[in-house]
């Protein structure tokens, strides 16, 4: 949802319409869509993606992700034939992420880049692309800064999970990389994300848009190195309640700096 809100930025005059509908489109469908398929495959028994106790997936769960793939296709096609391409190539990708046959998620490297392109790049193109009235070429710099957005977060939303992770013979790049390793990449990255955000958002906006966002952004990074630090004393402490702390620290203030900008902007 942030990469949505972030990608209505650099656009002056929006189709509303078009963007709710898309809106609907990737948060209603596509994405619950990919989750179901996603636990129908791994068929997961311990803690994952927000769920304490996840139930036992069953033949009907994976009909429902189908079901909602094919209506996701087909209101795509109200806002654009290239929509529906791009919304088809996310679908793709999230079920040979999952495919037991073929599973991109068992690999590390190939993995995360499957992610952060699909959730960061794809995402903000099509946002941009639905919301324009009239043709403009996406900027690159917003695709940077989302891919690095989200690959700055991704892996340590698997710290907790290495141990499940390793049993179904999934080598995730928060494996790769080590409980601090993954907390260090992610602290790079978010780096080099907040460098290209200061370059895409002064190329459109004032420098005190850029200041409001990251003021908006101290929760998150005061809760990150607050859980750094505990991991670091107690490696225990990449835990499941830590991950879903953050997760809901770094979507709530990500997604309110946006959308405050969005209105200001609106308002403006």
């Amino acid at each position: 949802m942030p990469v949505f809100w972030f990608a209505l930025l650099s656009v002056d005059e929006i189709n509303w319409l078009h963007s709710a509908l898309l809106f609907f489109i990737i948060h209603l469908l596509v994405y619950p869509a990919s989750n179901a398929y996603n636990s129908y495959m791994d068929r997961d028994t311990e803690s994952i993606g927000g769920v304490i106790k996840p139930m036992e997936p069953t033949r009907q769960l994976f009909i429902v992700s189908v079901v909602m793939d094919a209506t996701a296709l087909l209101l795509s096609l109200l806002i654009s034939i290239p929509t529906m391409a791009g919304i088809a190539i996310y679908i793709l990708f999230s079920r040979l992420y999952s495919y037991r046959g073929i599973r991109l998620k068992q690999y590390p490297v190939i993995g995360f880049l499957t992610v952060i392109l699909n959730q960061g790049g794809l995402i903000f193109y099509l946002v941009y692309q639905a919301a324009i009235t009239q043709q403009h070429s996406v900027p690159w710099a917003g695709i940077l800064t989302s891919i690095l957005l989200i690959g700055g977060f991704y892996p340590i939303t698997q710290v907790y999970q290495h141990q499940a992770d390793k049993k179904d013979g999934v080598t995730t790049i928060s494996i790769l990389l080590g409980i601090k390793g993954t907390f260090l990449f992610c602290m790079g990255l978010y780096a080099l994300a907040f460098g290209s955000m200061f370059f895409y958002i002064t190329s459109f906006t004032s420098i005190a848009s850029f200041i409001t966002i990251q003021l908006f952004f101290l929760p998150v990074l005061v809760y990150f190195f607050y859980w750094m630090n505990l991991v670091w004393k107690d490696a225990t402490q990449a835990s499941f309640n830590h991950t879903m702390k953050m997760n809901w620290i770094a979507s709530t203030c990500t997604n309110a700096a946006f959308i405050y900008i969005l209105i200001q902007q609106q308002l403006g």
